[in-house]
């Protein structure tokens, strides 16, 4: 069923066999055996080509669900046997990983060595669709998602800094109102990054002609004198310390912040051990210049 799901979503048999680690032959006598246990026809096959069969779509569609299911099946059973072991697919967004995994890596480490934790970055649609798939066990990203089936773990809110070059006329101001931002020339992320969404919304109005793949290069840009970008406090001692002759400035009460958690499926097999896991880091994140969650 695995080999065939793997067909049916790439329609093409050598990448169905990469993806799941069969090899070709193998994955191809999988798929007919499946044909003969269900007595029906799920893929019509040409030299070119391969089609999913009326039936086939139909079967696809099963197959998907009876996978997860069993997926989480192995996983509740490995949890009872022994919490804290086994695999963790943890997701992170790119603005959370650089700047906090060096933290959740070391609380694994020291509480839970027995686990084997596996880091994907990627932008929050991609990780909130693996999740949903069953690619990925746990989230660390910025919510509210607003997205059914899922639990959000808070683990601490952060403000937003305004960074800019040293010679800017708001440099080490505090109290800076959104308002001011209007007239700055502001660089964002790409399209697809949350904090880009997050950004518009506190500088409704300013210009944002300029976008970068990275936190990493908004900085850069904003030190060679293209505009001024928001930066989560968190990645503030990464980003702007190297010395480009930068200076930040803070908002005015209410700052605008984000909330950052751990985000799992609603009735996840390992949830009481994800809840711990998001304790121990709530713990391990007081020396963070942020506000832990209650």
């Amino acid at each position: 069923m695995r080999a065939f799901a793997a067909v049916a979503e790439r329609l093409h048999f050598r990448d169905a066999a990469a993806a799941i680690g069969m090899s070709q032959p193998a994955l191809s006598g999988a798929v007919s055996a499946l044909e003969e246990a269900l007595g029906v026809r799920l893929l019509e096959r040409t030299r070119r080509r391969v089609l999913l069969t009326g039936a086939g779509e139909r079967v696809a569609a099963r197959a998907a669900v009876v996978l997860e299911a069993v997926g989480e099946l192995v996983a509740e059973a490995q949890a009872a046997r022994e919490p804290f072991t086994g695999t963790v697919r943890l997701g992170a967004i790119p603005t959370v990983a650089p700047y906090l995994l060096p933290t959740v890596l070391d609380v694994v480490r020291r509480d839970y060595p027995a686990l084997d934790l596996q880091v994907h970055e990627e932008q929050t649609p991609s990780l909130v669709e693996g999740l949903a798939q069953g690619r990925l066990d746990l989230l660390l990203l910025a919510v509210p998602l607003g997205v059914a089936g899922v639990v959000e773990l808070p683990l601490f809110d952060e403000d937003f800094v305004l960074v800019m070059p040293h010679d800017h006329a708001l440099a080490g101001r505090t109290g800076i109102a959104h308002e001011a931002l209007r007239a700055q020339e502001l660089l964002l992320l790409d399209e697809g990054h949350c904090l880009r969404d997050q950004a518009l919304e506190v500088c409704g109005g300013a210009s944002a002609t300029t976008t970068a793949a990275g936190l990493s290069t908004l900085v850069q840009l904003v030190a060679g004198g293209l505009g001024v970008t928001l930066l989560p406090r968190t990645a503030l001692r990464v980003e702007t310390g190297r010395g480009e002759g930068l200076a930040t400035g803070s908002f005015a009460e209410p700052a605008p912040s984000r909330r950052i958690a751990l985000v799992m499926r609603e009735g996840a097999a390992r949830g009481a051990e994800f809840e711990e896991l998001a304790a121990s880091l709530r713990a391990a994140m007081g020396e963070l210049p942020v506000r832990i969650a209650g």
